[in-house]
């Protein structure tokens, strides 16, 4: 049986893969999707003795499948953000303790104590639907910082420059996360100049303002909040873990995540690191769904392990592996 506990106590790559593989095994046998997505791969489960030979779901399964490894009860529905009419992902969470357990130690890992901040949410587009993992993570953090100051923001930006100014101004180490356009909004109303603030961007314009390149947006988000690096969130609806970017776009997992860089050719072998190619996720939170899911990002892998998300694929499948999907 792998548990959480085996799960967030994995230290080197050898420990990593030997789970990694268990679960692999695991989910091919009881996550009826999966399965029958490797079996129309002929894939022989005994002679999978690498990462590399693991099949990786493609991620528009979660939009038109029920992608879950056990028949427990759904305790929680992620839902992904979509225009009107568009079909949206889902993920079936059946256990949202290690969930939480995901984000508090990934948080942890890379920032320290959440009680250490003040946690401020610029997040209106997600605050604005139901479902999102983000708002779970971010309202359950706000709480674990256990601080009267944290708190969402929705359109009161007047009451968010105001506290965001007070608040650094004392020496208080503050996490702002907001995503993309409503940062860019912010600092258009009031240019900053902050020395105890960490800007995490979590990504997105959600429609609201036009594409930007990742160089020129940290450019005007540093300029703006007066800041030296952005830090940026890597996460998703499919995934019950982040990776996170403590500055220049460079991202690192926790030790219970990695990604593999795929060919986008061809979905079933891999290129070396700093080229760049399709972002396959090995997610081991995600032992209740499927913990190998090939994204649509694009991206390249550094010889350290760390990660860029360079693009991703302009609305269109995931060559060589359409194979039940929609």
């Amino acid at each position: 049986m792998i548990t959480s506990t085996t799960i967030f106590s994995i230290s080197g790559q050898k420990q990593f893969e030997k789970i990694a593989l268990k679960v692999f095994r695991f989910q091919y046998e009881n996550n009826l999707v999966y399965q029958e997505f490797c079996d129309l791969l002929k894939t022989d489960v005994q002679k999978v003795k690498s990462l590399q030979q693991i099949p990786f779901l493609p991620i528009q399964f979660f939009k038109s499948h029920q992608v879950v490894s056990n028949t427990n009860e759904i305790q929680a529905t992620f839902t992904s953000s979509g225009t009107t009419g568009m079909i949206t992902s889902k993920h079936l969470v059946t256990d949202t303790s290690i969930y939480e357990e995901s984000y508090q130690k990934g948080f942890s890992e890379f920032y320290g104590n959440i009680e250490d901040y003040v946690v401020l949410a610029l997040l209106p587009s997600y605050l604005e639907r139901e479902g999102s993992s983000l708002i779970y993570m971010v309202e359950d953090l706000i709480k674990l910082s256990n601080h009267s100051d944290s708190g969402f923001y929705l359109h009161n930006h007047d009451e968010l420059i105001k506290k965001l100014i007070e608040l650094d101004e004392s020496g208080q180490n503050v996490i702002l996360i907001g995503v993309t356009y409503a940062l860019l909004d912010l600092i258009e109303k009031q240019q900053f100049q902050l020395q105890n603030t960490i800007i995490m961007e979590t990504g997105g314009m959600k429609g609201k303002r036009k594409e930007m390149i990742r160089e020129e947006l940290h450019e005007q988000l540093c300029d703006g909040f007066g800041v030296s690096m952005i830090h940026s969130e890597y996460g998703m609806t499919e995934l019950l873990s982040q990776a996170y970017s403590l500055g220049n776009g460079v991202f690192e997992c926790p030790s219970w995540m990695q990604i593999l860089i795929r060919d986008t050719e061809d979905a079933l072998s891999y290129i070396p690191q700093g080229k760049t190619g399709g972002l396959n996720v090995i997610d081991l939170a995600n032992i209740n769904s499927c913990s190998f899911i090939a994204t649509q990002d694009l991206g390249k892998k550094n010889p350290n392990n760390s990660f860029e998300v360079l693009g991703r694929f302009d609305n269109s499948d995931i060559r060589g592996c359409n194979l039940m999907v929609l």
